[in-house]
């Protein structure tokens, strides 16, 4: 059922992903005028709050996390906001949350940011007080389950009052700016599709770097690690977006079709496959920092990083090797997907003491949204020893071609999807459980084979295994 929301209530409207994304994406809609003059958004928390002081604390984080220029009419989106207090894990307080949400014109979306343990009480809470009729969407943040088992009983608990074509669930990278970039990259041009296959591509590489260590998530990350808190979700995501068949259309279904295949056609990872490291101490930017161990307070076995080579079994991707890689405590903050393509059959220049190096397609995600594809191209000048060849970039900076436009926040297009009911950026079920059942497969192997994370000084690129992981096919990572 398609329309346009008039009300958005916030679960977790005090937590700190609402100060630092939530509130300041909705604000940066406001002031561009992309929320409809309807919309009321009503935040619900544990905290005692009344209107107003839930307008303070908004006006706080606005201030904090929203740039200035980005901040027009904020007045006006602050007379948006309400606020009711509730305990999700009883009945009695969602009645008075209904009440508080009043009766939609047009339909209510739901943002549920819980801890999971809530999301079964909620989901309750919400049907006791009929806030899941027709006219009601929910998304949910992540984690959605440590495992597969743990996933399905959170999603069969929201099938209970929704239906999977109102259930919108979020992974805030396919709100980035390139990754939807590659989409129009791959789909809105000619030069690209007939060569992204096996014939043309050598490897692909998809690396998700932090400098950060554990800032604030120590119980979350020391239960999940590395491989559930970015590779099952995030990586998998590009993974499938690079490697998918092109869809008939830009609609949710369509998409979502190629991608689930992508994940479905994913190898089982064997023995040697992948290399998982824990950061010791060392420095980050010149400054000293403390082994993940000393920052946890105690001895883990928690991996904060984890390289690994996977494949796409299908025809296109056959025998095309995915090396994904991530980690926490790492030299650069960077998102990037690199493409590498295979050398040229037959080099003409081999006699005239050129080398020819194979073209790289560098799609750059974060800090910064660019696209870089290298060429070779002759040095001008003259030489007696004959032609000069050299690999030289054609570089697509997002803010240079695009000059005058706000770097936005991911979760912006993501919020006016939900109010506007567009599903295309989210993640359908199906996905879920194929992300978590190739997820769950490598952590059993890692289980029965006792493996334990090898040690790598904070501010290196992880253990010198995950170089020897990519070196023994001849293959070298991009930072290398």
């Amino acid at each position: 059922m398609s329309f346009t929301a008039d009300r958005l209530l916030l679960f977790g409207a005090t937590g700190d992903l609402a100060q630092r994304m939530l509130l300041p994406s909705l604000c940066a809609l406001d002031a561009d005028e992309l929320l409809h003059d309807d919309l009321q958004i009503v935040g619900t928390a544990r905290s005692a709050l009344t209107d107003a002081e839930f307008r303070n604390f908004a006006r706080e984080a606005l201030e904090k996390y929203l740039p200035a220029d980005r901040r027009g009419g904020m007045a006006d989106f602050l007379n948006r906001l309400h606020y009711q207090q509730l305990d999700a894990t009883t009945l009695e307080g969602y009645k008075e949350l209904a009440a508080k949400v009043g009766e939609p014109k047009h339909g209510l979306a739901i943002f549920l940011s819980t801890a999971p343990s809530l999301f079964e009480p909620t989901i309750k809470g919400l049907k006791h007080a009929g806030l899941d009729g027709d006219n009601v969407r929910m998304c949910l943040e992540k984690p959605l389950g440590i495992d597969l088992g743990s996933s399905c009983e959170i999603n069969d608990a929201v099938a209970g009052a929704f239906p999977e074509e109102r259930i919108f669930r979020i992974d805030h990278y396919l709100g980035k700016e390139t990754v939807q970039n590659l989409l129009a990259l791959r789909f809105a041009n000619i030069l690209f599709e007939p060569i992204w296959n096996s014939n043309y591509i050598e490897h692909v590489q998809i690396t998700v770097a932090e400098t950060v260590g554990l800032e604030g998530r120590v119980a979350f990350y020391d239960d999940a690690g590395a491989l559930r808190d970015m590779v099952q979700n995030h990586m998998l995501q590009l993974l499938s977006l690079v490697a998918m068949e092109p869809p008939t259309s830009f609609d949710s279904t369509a998409v979502r079709d190629e991608k689930v295949k992508v994940l479905r056609a994913l190898r089982h990872v064997e023995k040697g496959e992948t290399v998982t490291g824990q950061y010791r101490a060392g420095a980050i930017g010149g400054q000293a920092v403390p082994g993940y161990d000393e920052e946890l307070g105690k001895d883990s076995d928690t991996e904060t990083f984890v390289a690994i080579k996977s494949h796409v079994d299908n025809w296109r991707w056959k025998g095309v090797p995915f090396y994904l890689r991530t980690g926490k405590r790492l030299p650069e903050r960077v998102t990037e997907i690199v493409v590498q393509f295979r050398c040229i059959p037959h080099s003409i220049f081999a006699g005239k003491g050129a080398s020819v190096q194979p073209n790289r397609l560098v799609i750059g995600i974060q800090p910064e949204e660019n696209i870089s594809l290298s060429l070779m191209a002759k040095v001008p000048g003259l030489d007696r020893e004959g032609i000069r060849l050299r690999q030289v970039p054609l570089d697509i900076a997002m803010p240079d071609a695009f000059v005058g436009l706000h770097k936005r926040i991911a979760y912006e297009r993501l919020l006016l999807d939900l109010i506007e009911g567009d599903q295309t950026l989210f993640v359908r079920r199906d996905e879920v459980e194929a992300q978590w059942h190739w997820i769950d497969a490598i952590r059993e192997a890692w289980l029965e084979e006792d493996l334990k994370p090898k040690t790598y000084t904070a501010g290196t690129w992880g253990p010198s295994a995950s170089i020897a992981l990519t070196e023994r096919d001849g293959v070298s990572w991009h930072d290398e």
